[in-house]
């Protein structure tokens, strides 16, 4: 019998440990699907508004943050043997979503991106209260989904009203512009935004010059509702604060007043979660990334969208079981880069994100004053703490016990 050569031995022995490691590999090669729940005809996305470009308004859909999230996560993911998916939900109503939502969790999908309007968030969480699935909040702002309608498998990653009117009322502090002018509307849909607004002013000792109230109507009657140099008439303020959800008034408020004063809230000055002009911490290279793929600059929802996507692999990288991801999610050493230069983590009273606010102006493209919480605004643990309802302030307690469950 011929004696096999040594260096031959050597290869045949290397070359089957390396079948065997890529058939181990494969093996334990994992699939991870993520949902992205929307309406198709939702009215925040509706083409004539997108093309009007309100300050602090939505460009488009944020599902593209979620794509760019997973494309620059490729190298980990693939050291981690993890393969990443998105699929779309798309529902014309609350049940239609439950329906399609529980028969993706038959298949094994745990993790889902709420691309939906407020009422319809805090109906479909509550409905999917029991289950073990995470869903993620990434373009309702609505304080109440972080109080009354919190859900233990609800996180947010778009902050929420009163984090902006926080970041607001400390921009204005510091620069000891006290004095405030409030516009608001009567519109339900302003209603919380205006609440947050007032409890902002009270928090941080701002004086209130004047609190009125505006109306857009085409009635020659109440035209002078919607006047502003009437508006702002009899007013002495440092600034004018005005809250209009749909931003068709704020827009026209800026260099209208009838004193020279700045202007804030849904126009002037803006509190946002994501400025594509950031240009600090990587924040470029993400913008950048976002343009190319989505061919539009990046808006506070799309900066969620992506975040709320990054937060689900990082846990998903480091820990198996997605029983457990609610858990880790919520972990002190849970935490996570969102390029704007500080640790952000998830508060577990609410599981909303911790995280600074952008205070831009200009639209798109425009510049940036600021990012809160701005200096001298202390907490005793955490000084993003001093943006929303902080632990004592706030009627959501949610427990580290299995979705559902609250102290």
């Amino acid at each position: 019998m011929t004696e096999r050569h040594p260096a031959l031995h050597w290869y045949w022995r290397a070359l089957a440990c390396t079948l065997l490691g890529a058939a181990s590999l494969a093996a334990a090669a994992r699939d991870l699907t993520i949902g992205v729940v929307f309406v198709p005809d939702d009215a925040r996305y509706d083409t004539k508004r997108l093309e009007k470009s309100y300050p602090g308004q939505p460009l488009g859909r944020p599902r593209t943050g979620a794509e760019v999230a997973i494309a620059e996560s490729e190298f980990q993911l693939s050291s981690a043997s993890l393969k990443v998916t998105l699929r779309d939900v798309a529902a014309d109503d609350v049940a239609a979503a439950r329906t399609q939502i529980l028969a993706l969790a038959q298949k094994g999908v745990r993790h889902f991106l709420l691309d939906l309007p407020g009422a319809d968030v805090a109906e479909l969480s509550k409905s999917l209260h029991s289950s073990d699935l995470l869903l993620f909040n990434v373009s309702a702002p609505e304080d109440t989904l972080r109080r009354s309608a919190c859900a233990a498998n609800l996180f947010h990653t778009l902050p929420d009203e009163s984090m902006m009117a926080d970041a607001m009322a400390q921009f204005l502090t510091a620069r000891k512009w006290n004095r405030v002018l409030l516009l608001s509307s009567t519109e339900p849909a302003d209603a919380s935004r205006t609440a947050s607004v007032r409890q902002a002013i009270k928090r941080y000792a701002l004086k209130l010059t004047g609190d009125k109230t505006y109306k857009l109507s085409n009635d020659p009657r109440e035209r002078e509702l919607g006047n502003v140099a009437l508006l702002t008439a009899g007013s002495d303020a440092d600034v004018v604060w005005v809250v209009d959800t749909d931003g068709e008034f704020a827009r026209d408020v800026p260099y209208r007043t009838n004193l020279a004063r700045p202007v804030v809230g849904n126009a002037g000055l803006v509190a946002e979660a994501w400025q594509a002009s950031w240009e600090r911490y990587g924040a470029p290279q993400l913008s950048r990334r976002f343009r190319k793929a989505a061919g539009r600059p990046m808006a506070s929802a799309d900066w969620a969208a992506w975040m709320a996507t990054k937060a689900i692999l990082e846990v998903a990288v480091k820990v198996p079981d997605a029983r457990e991801h609610r858990r880790a999610l919520r972990s002190a050493d849970t935490v996570l880069d969102g390029f704007k230069g500080v640790r952000l983590s998830f508060r577990p009273w609410d599981q909303q994100l911790r995280q600074p606010v952008f205070l831009a102006h200009g639209g798109v493209g425009g510049g940036i004053a600021g990012m809160a919480p701005f200096d001298g605004f202390l907490h005793p643990i955490n000084a993003l703490d001093t943006l929303g309802a902080d632990q004592k302030e706030s009627p959501c307690h949610l427990s580290d016990t299995a979705a559902g469950a609250k102290k």
